[in-house]
Parts: structure tokens; sequence; C-alpha cells
């Protein structure tokens, strides 16, 4: 009898110890627990290569139909008024003056960016982006937040780079 006694006193004391004592409080909000891999991640290779928002190609006409634009010397100011207009009710949800936003700031882009590639921007962002290298490289910069496409006529996108100017 005093066999069982003590085994049962032992098994409970086991019993015991294994099972209790380490009582863990649940805290209060959210929380993740992330264990760490050994995989290695695809990362592309650091480089200096300058931004394409800041990257200068002036050469470059873009793809769509604006092939070729002479600009005055002088600056129309009705025009670049209407432009002003526009740009502010189309374009200031994803674009800043001063700032990178959702896309990049127009403030310098006529010293970074032919006005046939300006307008040809405008005009049809999915073309360019689908065939022009440095509009690709602006989609992958700005996380892919594609340019929507406003729609608008020639005349309001001439309007438009005319505000440009001004910047």
């Amino acid at each position: 009898m005093k066999i069982v006694i003590r085994s049962l006193a032992i098994i409970f004391s086991v019993f015991l110890i294994g099972c209790g004592g380490k009582e863990k409080k649940k805290e209060e909000g959210f929380s993740v627990n992330r264990a760490k891999t050994t995989e290695k991640s695809e990362v592309a290779p650091t480089t200096d290569e300058v931004p394409a928002s800041e990257r200068i190609t002036l050469d470059n006409k873009g793809v769509g139909q604006i092939t070729s634009i002479t600009l005055d010397p002088e600056i129309d100011t009705e025009m670049a008024a209407a432009g002003e207009a526009l740009y502010k009710t189309n374009c200031t949800a994803c674009h800043k003056l001063d700032k990178r936003f959702i896309g990049p700031s127009p403030k310098g882009i006529m010293k970074r960016r032919s006005p046939e590639w300006i307008m040809n921007m405008i005009l049809d962002p999915k073309l360019m982006t689908e065939q022009d290298r440095c509009a690709k490289d602006l989609l992958i910069e700005f996380n892919g937040a594609a340019m929507a496409n406003q729609n608008l006529t020639v005349e309001e996108t001439r309007s438009i780079l005319e505000y440009f100017r001004t910047l």
C-alpha cells in the first residue's frame, strides 16, 4: 500500500512540475511573432545609378503621337494659367509641386525631360510605361503606381506643359 501511495505522489509531483508554474499573461494589443529564416532573399544589388525621377533624358521624345514640338522663347501666360487650372484639378491627387508624393514632382521637369516626352506621358501614360525605358523606370521607382490617363486633349496637355515651364 505504501508503494502505491508513494508512486501516486511521485506521479502527481511530476505532473504538477511539468504542467504548472510557468503561466504567461496575455498582453493587451496586437503582436506578431516571426521566426527568422535562413533563406537568402533575392534583392537587387545596390548601384550608383541615378533614380529615374532625377535622371536627365532630354534627347528622349517618348512614345506617342507627339513627335516634335517647338516652344516659343516667351511663356504664354494665358496658356500657362489654363494649364495650372488643369493641373490643379487633374494632377494634384498624385503630384505635389515641392515634394515627391505618389508620383514625382513636376518642378524642374523641363530640365530633365523633353517637351515631347512630357506631353506623350500625359496623353498616354499606359503606352509610355509599356514602351519607354524612362517611364518604366519611373513606374518601378514609384512602387508600381501607374499614372492615370486623364483623357486630356493635345491642347489641354500643351497648356499643362506651358505651366510646367513656369515652375
